[in-house]
Parts: C-alpha cells; structure tokens; sequence
C-alpha cells in the first residue's frame, strides 16, 4: 500500500521594493521653486516619477513638479506622490514619519474605495517625499516612503506551481500575443508614458484561437470575464522587479483593491518583464498565483513603506550637488537666500525709489514693483539714478523706465513698473467707482507683497498703504525728507495675538505706531496753492542715499530677528556696546541731522486715534473697504470724526485754563 506524499502548505509571498532614483535636475528644480515659488511655505506639493518593467528604480526629474503635463518618458509608467520640503533640518528630523506614511496610505485607500485607483493606477505606486533642501550649502536630505496597504492575512502562492517563467507554461505565439497587444494597450509607439490606467490590465486567451491573446482595461472587468471561469482570471501587470520570485512593490496594493472591491480570494498575476536592452524580449516575465485569504473591512489598513537608505537601514538619505555646482553660484546663493524670497512694493520711484530699489537688488531682493505715476523730467537723471537724458527727453512713466534700468543691471530680477496714482485724503476722486477700482488696485498690490516701502513726495499718498500695510499684516517701511533731516521707520504690527517667543513687556512691535500716530489731525491736501520754493522737493543729495539705505538695512536686520515684525526696538548706550543679534539692533524710528551729521533713535506708541492704523480705521476699511475711503478723499475731516480727534481738539478748545503767575 503506497502513501501519498503529505502537501507542501503554500509560500508566502513576498514583494521587492521600489529603489528612488532622484536626478540632480530634481534638486535644482527644487530650489529653485522654493525661492521663487513655495518661499516659506511646507505644504506638501504634487509631483510624479516614473518607473518601467524590470526596472525597481522610481525615477524623479527636472519635469517632476510638472503634474499636468506628466507623460514624456517613453515607455514608462507614471507614479504620483507628494513632497514636503521643511525649513530647517530640525523640523525634518521632528517630523511625524508614521504619520506621513498613514497620509500616504489613506490617499491609496480613498483611491481604491472611491474606485479612482481603476481609472488611475498611479496610486498603485503612490509615493510620498520628506525633504529638507538646504540650499546655502546644495545639500539635500530626503526621505521616500513608498505606502503599502498590509491585508489581515499575508498572501501566498502554492509551494510548487505558484510562482513560474510564463515562458515554461505559455508558447512563444502566445507570449507574443500578449506581448504584441499589451504594448498597444500602453501606447508604446507614441514615445510616451504610458496611459494612466495601463499598468494593470485584463489578459484572456481567445476562446477559438489558444495562441491569441486579449488585454482589457481595468474598467471593463464584467465584460471582459463574461463566459470565462474564475480561475482562469489573469492579471498583467508592469512589474519593475527583476527578483525570480518575488514581484514589484505596486502588486500589492493592486491586490488589495481586488480583494476589496471585486471580493476576491484568488487571481493568475503575469508579471510582465522586459529585456534591459531589448524591450521585445519579455522571456523573463512570471506566472504568479496568488491566494488573498483573510477579511478585509472598511477601516484603512495597516502600511509599510519606508525605504532604506544606502547602508540598509531605515533612515534619510544625503546628496551633495555642491561640488558640481559653480563656486560663484553657491556664494550667491548663501547670501541672499532670506532676502530673494522677500517680495517688496515701492511706493514711489523718484530719488528714494531709486535708491531703494539698488540697495535691495545689492542685498539680493529679486522680485521688486515700482509705483508711481510720473514722468522722469530733466532735472531727475542727476539726483535719481536708475534714469537717463534720453528718459527725460520720452517724458517716460517713471515706474516703467526704473523697471527697464533695473533688468539692464542685472537681468536675473523680476521687476515691474506700474503707473498709478494713489488716493489721498482731501484729492476728491471722480466717483465712488472710480475709488473702488484703485483701492482695489492697491489693496492686491500690497497683498502680493512682503514688505511695503512708503517713498512717496507727500504725506497724503502715504495714508491709504499705511490702512493697507496694517489691514493686511505687512512689514512697512517708511522714508521720509526734510531740506536736512530725515525719518526711517518701520510701522508697527497690528495682528491680535502677541507671539509666544515675544516678550510682552518689552517694547515690541505691537506697541509701536505708524507714520501718523504723532498727529492729531488728518492729513489733507498738501500739494495745492503753494509757492516755487514749497513746489520743490529737492533736499541736500546726500540725504537720500543715507536714509534710503538705512531704510534697507532696516527691513533686513528686521527678517533677519527671529521675531521679524515682533522684534523689540532695543536700545544701547554705546555703540561699542554688545548686541543680541548679528546685524545688531532693530530700531523703530532713526530721526536723521545732517547738520549735526547725527542719528537719534527714537520710539513712539501706537495711538489709539490714529487716522491710519487705529482699530477704529482698521474695522471701518474693512467694513466698508473702498465706500470709506471715497468718504476720507472727499473730506479729511471724517478721519478726525471717525476716530474721536474732533472731540479731542474741541475738549481742548473749550477747556477752563487758569495761569499762575508768581513773582520769584
């Protein structure tokens, strides 16, 4: 009596991981959106890779961010995922790794339950990236988790059979066949990737012809196995393993998405492979069957992801692009990476304008918009330097002309010049909707920018960017002339809440005021009825270099204080005194003499009836917005009204004052 040999229980499958490949074209790309682009801002942002058959790697390129119009990597297949850049490395260190790679595995498993991951099987081989590019030094680490959705019960495959060269089971006609039809349904011809729904497909044989194959489309499932038993049901797939028996990382999410939406427990995998230097050649592609025992509920699943670094442990990894990077460029870029992220808004492009605008390009300021709506005339070129004879001879817009000489200094700067007038107290404006489209105008202007510089020929045209500045929590600068005297302030902060890192009984932004805190009346029109001599703004030269400058150094040392707008405006008795901060002290207001060829620094509170950056002014524009300036053009005197300072005047008008003479 024989006896049959005892069966073997069946081998658990297992899956090869995707490698991430990452071109120094991706680095570059990078740092450059995060000057110019993403700035300070650590959302995660959308980028895609590729991969292609009996190929692990999971490549990423200059072309990475460029979501919309992925597809130009011939024959490949697309992989979507996200990339969160930090700041700091500490706060890539400090991220929550286990809970970006369960964002990660949510996105996969929305995507199979919504029934999107059938239409796009990108989310197969989803991916998401931690980041920290430190851009002084071209040195970036990162951190790839590739998500994989674990099952309540491991798959596996029969210990004999289950894992087989398709070429030992399948003729070459056949192979062929599949071959030959599977490249069609990719769109191999067209030289580009692969169509979104092309990485997993349907493979029966023909039901008259054994050596003909037929590939479907994901989408077709309940036509496609009409009259076909299910355990002839076969999946091919791009496999990007070159393991014998073990398949590609995007298997087993696909996996889970039969098991969930179709209910399955069983399926035929064609790992479908391609020859390194011959695609035509698919001799090493598998036959896979594959069980998916176990429940599976609603709740997500469990996930793996997080790929080794080059020493086999899990952990970040490094690239230098330093060293092929040219030394010149990595000198500029360490000096001016904080400030070519700074946007800055000159109001005014006369003498201070031009100054300004120098002093921040030589700080590396690269996206800088000029205001103004003048004309260069002949007595400018000698006192503004960003201007020309031939400028003055066009009567060229003023804006217009420092914008084209700004580029001819160094082309590499977004500039722009704008010609606009600014609404003043007490210049009545034609109609309300005239104010409106002007407000509306300047309000987006300083919305689109960082730090607002007030440089303008009158107090008036400072009023309204000073309600802009304040409303939109902007840094604004001010720079202001005498014959021989000049102010350089910044205004203070007026958010609600003081910053934990700021110490509430110093002398801090919050408590500073603006250009308008000291006065007790509105400003008004300035400009009209005034003599030759009043006509003039000319001060002594000197003066708007040294004040445009400082006026610069101002907003620097400022973004350069950990509590930037926040900082205190600290005090020393002398200047061989120690500092807290490297460029030193953040002043609030320096009051210049040049007669005395001497600075004071000086403080002064916020007043709570200004007419600019009160609370009252604030709540009204912003709930009026532009019917409450037209109310303040066509008569300053409202601003008085509106804020208390007509009752203050007439209190003080009306007041009994009785004078004590006495004889020593």
């Amino acid at each position: 009596m024989s006896l049959s040999p005892p069966s073997q229980p069946p081998l658990l499958l297992q899956f090869a991981p995707f490698a991430s490949a990452v071109d120094a074209t991706f680095w570059q790309r990078l740092s450059q959106l995060k000057m110019d682009e993403f700035r300070l801002d650590t959302s995660p942002q959308k980028i895609i890779g590729h991969y292609s058959p009996s190929n692990s790697l999971m490549r990423l390129s200059e072309g990475g961010f460029d979501v919309e119009t992925a597809g130009y990597e011939s024959m490949s297949f697309t992989a979507r995922g996200l990339i969160e850049n930090t700041n700091t490395i500490e706060e890539f260190k400090a991220k929550d790794k286990q809970a970006i790679l369960r964002a990660a595995a949510e996105e996969v498993w929305t995507a199979i339950k919504s029934g999107e991951a059938v239409k796009n099987h990108a989310f197969f081989s989803y991916f998401s990236v931690l980041a920290f590019a430190d851009i002084k030094k071209y040195k970036f680490y990162y951190w790839f988790a590739f998500p994989a959705l674990l099952p309540a019960e491991n798959y596996t495959t029969p210990a004999k059979t289950g894992i087989r060269l398709l070429k030992d089971v399948w003729n070459s006609k056949k192979i062929e066949s599949l071959r030959f039809n599977y490249c069609a349904l990719r769109a191999v011809d067209t030289g580009r990737s692969a169509p979104i729904d092309t990485a997993f497909a349907l493979a029966k044989r023909d039901a008259e012809d054994p050596n003909l194959v037929h590939i479907g489309k994901l989408s077709d499932w309940d036509n496609f196995w009409k009259d076909v038993p299910t355990q002839d049901w076969t999946i091919v797939f791009a496999d990007p393993s070159t393991f014998p028996t073990n398949p590609g990382w995007p298997l087993r999410n696909f996996l889970l998405m039969l098991k969930y939406r179709y209910l399955l427990n069983f399926i035929n995998v064609i790992c479908y492979r391609e020859g390194a230097s011959n695609k035509s050649d698919v001799s090493s592609s598998l036959l896979v069957s594959v069980n998916m025992p176990g429940p599976l509920s609603n709740e997500l699943p469990k996930s793996v992801g997080w790929e080794k670094n080059s020493s086999g442990k899990l952990g970040a990894r490094l690239v230098d692009l330093a060293p092929m990077m040219d030394p010149a460029r990595l000198a500029e870029t360490a000096v001016d990476l904080n400030l070519k992220l700074m946007r800055c808004l000159l109001l005014g492009s006369g003498t201070l304008g031009c100054y300004v605008a120098r002093c921040l390009m030589a700080w590396g300021v690269r996206k800088i918009t000029f205001v103004d709506n003048g004309n260069v005339s002949f007595s400018n070129p000698v006192r503004q330097p960003l201007f020309t004879f031939e400028d003055s001879i066009a009567g060229r817009p003023k804006a217009e002309a420092a914008a084209d000489a700004m580029k001819k200094i160094f082309p590499g700067i977004m500039v722009e010049g704008i010609n606009f007038s600014i609404p003043m107290p007490g210049h009545a404006s034609p109609s309300l909707d005239a104010t409106r489209r002007d407000v509306n105008q300047l309000h987006s202007l300083v919305e689109q920018h960082d730090a607002i510089f007030l440089l303008t020929d009158t107090r008036e045209a400072r009023w309204l960017p000073t309600v802009l500045g304040a409303a939109c929590d902007k840094i604004v600068i001010n720079c202001a002339l005498g014959f021989d005297t000049f102010l350089v302030m910044r205004h203070g902060v007026r958010s609600a809440d003081i910053p934990s890192a700021v110490d509430a009984e110093s002398f801090h932004g919050g408590k500073m005021g603006c250009y308008y805190c000291n006065d007790v009346v509105a400003p008004a029109d300035s400009l009209s009825d005034r003599s030759l001599d009043q006509q003039c703004t000319v001060t002594r030269p000197g003066l708007a270099m040294t004040s445009s400058g400082l006026a610069v150094e101002m907003l620097v040392s400022l973004l350069n204080h950990p509590n930037r707008s926040w900082a205190p405006a600290e005090a020393v008795s002398s200047v061989t005194d120690a500092t807290t901060h490297p460029l030193g002290i953040v002043p609030h207001q320096i009051r210049g003499y040049l007669t005395h060829f001497s600075n004071l620094l000086v403080t002064g509170h916020a007043y709570d009836k200004c007419t600019a950056c009160s609370p009252t002014i604030l709540n009204e524009y912003r709930l009026s917005g532009a019917e409450f300036v037209h109310k303040a053009l066509e008569n300053p005197k409202y601003l008085e009204e509106l804020t208390g300072l007509t009752k203050l005047h007439d209190a003080t008008e009306s007041a009994d004052v009785e004078w004590n003479e006495e004889e020593e």
